[in-house]
């Protein structure tokens, strides 16, 4: 009697980008001659800084980002400052009002870039941020869509936090965790610091004109749809092209969508236990989750998504790819299939 031949087993491995990414890809200098990006005239961006948001009840957004792993720096009547545990004075905003998203802020390399964003048509005036934690300065446009873009400069670092302990871990062939048991204590995941945000917008090839002509804002994968034989780009995820250094496959990304709205942002958290653990305190405490965890496959983060309290999704993220010029841009199909390699089946109306 013939026997099926048993299913192949499941296994991952770190490998090469350009070996993950496939044949369909390009060099970022070939896009960069391709689509006439004159990196001189270009906004330096260092890194994201934090996010803002309007909240109509700021008391229920603290309570709910305390349970999501930040701390309170600041608070005023309507104001609260919060960050995590890296060196970044606060990664997230909240103002009172209603509901409004106030966009990601971007922190630059000079005053001079400061200034070179107040000239572009939609920019408002250079402000110094007096009352915030780290001071600084920052000025904000609005991009083809209405989004705020944020920009600063000159803000003094925190002090770091607390790193959690890295976890010694035992294989099959290598043991070394020797008379070390695991134990852990319940409560949130501790916030690291902001790692991306994204939009959905109607708009997709202007959008994207707009940030990689602007800002030195670089793509690390592209998905797109086929009709009549032809590709089209409809998704984005984009870094921050910081030369030889390596930086996150993702700070930004954009999602072609019918209407126009800000989908998400994400921040770092240590590991695979302390996303789990973040988890499950969530849950505990009757908040709603979207989607996670799961590990995804652009970008490869471990992911968790919740809606906080106003009905913004936020993210925790864990373990992600980093990248630098020398690393291909990549194409692929979109669609579901796309987005994780495990995990909980994705909602239906995720990408929407």
């Amino acid at each position: 009697m013939m026997l099926d031949a048993p299913p192949a087993r499941c296994h991952g491995a770190s490998i090469p980008d350009i070996v993950a990414i496939g044949a369909e890809h390009e060099s970022v200098a070939s896009w960069r001659k391709r689509c006439n990006i004159d990196t001189g005239k270009q906004i330096r961006l260092v890194k994201l800084s934090h996010m803002r948001y309007q909240h109509p009840d700021l008391h229920e957004i603290t309570v709910f980002l305390q349970d999501f792993g930040m701390e309170v720096v600041k608070k005023t009547a309507h104001q609260v400052w919060f960050k995590g545990y890296g060196t970044d004075p606060y990664v997230y905003y909240a103002a009172q009002g209603e509901k409004k998203f106030l966009g990601g802020v971007f922190e630059v390399e000079s005053y001079e870039d400061l200034e070179k964003a107040a000239q572009l048509p939609t920019a408002g005036e250079i402000q110094a941020l007096s009352e915030a934690p780290g001071g600084g300065y920052m000025v904000t446009l609005t991009d083809p869509e209405g989004f705020p873009v944020n920009l600063i400069y000159g803000q003094h670092p925190a002090e770091t936090g607390e790193c959690p302990t890295r976890m010694i871990v035992n294989t099959e062939s290598e043991k070394p965790r020797i008379r070390k048991f695991q134990r852990f204590n319940p409560g949130p995941a501790a916030v690291h610091k902001l790692g991306h945000f994204g939009l959905c917008v109607q708009d997709f090839e202007g959008l994207l004109g707009f940030y990689t002509t602007n800002f030195n804002i670089v793509p690390s994968d592209f998905l797109y749809v086929e009709k009549d034989g032809q590709k089209k780009n409809v998704a984005l995820f984009a870094h921050i092209d910081r030369g030889a250094d390596n930086v996150d496959h993702h700070s930004f990304f954009l999602s072609t969508n019918d209407t126009s709205h800000v989908h998400h942002c994400s921040f770092e958290v240590h590991d695979f236990d302390t996303q789990h653990l973040g988890h499950q305190w969530l849950a505990g405490k009757g908040y709603m989750s979207v989607w996670g965890v799961g590990r995804h496959i652009l970008g490869s983060q471990l992911f968790d998504y919740w809606w906080d309290t106003t009905g913004n999704m936020v993210e925790h993220y864990a373990d992600g790819d980093l990248v630098n010029e020398e690393t291909p841009i990549g194409y692929g199909p979109a669609g579901h299939e796309s987005l994780a390699v495990w995990g909980p089946e994705v909602p239906a109306w995720f990408l929407k």
